[in-house]
């Protein structure tokens, strides 16, 4: 019977046998072999496809350690800032384990996948007039002074558990690739990685991409106003930022362009963050690596309006005639 990743890896995480774990059996999820983008760049290529996990996003490797950690400490809700799927999946752990979950999210900058998913879990959603760095400020303020239990990346059992993705690359592949290539937008994940390949004793070269418009890593400074279409990375102060520039090589890549790369040459769809490791691999090559991985973070379902406004297809009308449709499939 398959295990969440609590279960799978509990030598290595801060739980005790005892302890009661929330779990929807994230983690397991696929590494899968990329032929174009290989040849394209030049180097074995691998995806770990992080939307496989239950809420469609890497964030549930996160969570099921933040949520579980918090009914141990006898939290009775849980809150979160987020640009979506920290919410989305905040939501979903919060629902398995039966306590309250409200999630702060930047008025109007969220995909409405992963709004429906915080609302259809029944999380208590705030818009707040203001971007995720205002958010999570002021969440953090919250949990301070209120018994509430914070779930962002700053919770260090977040971490604990986004290091397990590491350790599965490194049993899938036998060993860690040269190169990991991750999207950064609050730096957790690539932290996370980074505990996760030390743990183990292998230390790959770590790529992380940040769109032009949000990049604070890149710049050397915040952003006050963060701006790009990949809404899960439109962060300007990244909250893990000091650590994740140990192993950082930064990117304003093409993101759209690997997106739609992606989804047509690969037939993987990926939400928009997602590419920006892509992204920053055909844009600054993988510096001579043999075997690169690319994480793709979260499921391209996750927003479907960037989809419609970006896929270049065509939608053609047909009348209900096989004259019509014969024209309409074959031109």
């Amino acid at each position: 019977m398959r295990e969440g990743l609590i279960e799978r890896y509990r030598e290595h995480l801060p739980f005790e046998p005892g302890d009661r774990v929330v779990s929807l059996l994230e983690g397991s999820t696929p590494l899968l072999e990329a032929p174009l983008l290989s040849e394209r760049v030049g180097a074995e290529v691998y995806l770990k496809l992080e939307g496989a996990n239950p809420t469609g996003s890497f964030k549930d490797r996160g969570m099921t350690c933040a949520v579980s950690a918090a009914l141990r400490e006898g939290a009775e809700a849980v809150i979160c800032a987020s640009t979506g799927n920290t919410a989305a999946s905040a939501a979903a752990y919060a629902a398995r384990a039966g306590i309250r979950c409200a999630v702060i999210v930047p008025d109007g900058k969220i995909a409405m996948g992963k709004l429906a998913q915080a609302l259809m879990h029944g999380a208590q959603v705030v818009a707040l007039q203001g971007n995720f760095d205002m958010a999570l400020t002021m969440v953090r303020e919250l949990a301070d002074s209120y018994p509430i239990a914070l779930v962002n990346s700053v919770h260090e059992f977040r971490l604990a558990g986004q290091k397990t993705a590491a350790f599965e690359v490194v049993d899938d592949l036998g060993d860690a690739p040269d190169v990991l290539a991750v999207p950064v937008g609050n730096a957790g994940n690539i932290t996370a990685y980074w505990r996760g390949f030390s743990e183990m004793g292998t230390a790959p070269r770590m790529f992380g991409f940040q769109a032009e418009g949000a990049a604070p890593l890149v710049l050397g400074h915040e952003v006050e106003h963060p701006e790009t279409l990949a809404s899960a990375i439109r962060i300007g102060r990244p909250a893990r930022g000091v650590e994740a520039m140990q192993a950082v090589q930064e990117s304003d890549g093409a993101i759209m362009d690997a997106y739609r790369f992606m989804a047509v040459r690969e037939g993987m769809f990926c939400e928009p963050a997602s590419s920006a490791a892509v992204a920053g691999l055909l844009k600054y090559g993988h510096g001579g690596a043999q075997r690169v991985v690319c994480v793709m973070t979260g499921r391209g379902l996750k927003d479907q309006q960037t989809a419609m406004e970006h896929h270049g297809g065509t939608i053609i009308p047909c009348e209900p005639e096989m004259a019509a449709l014969v024209q309409a499939v074959l031109g």
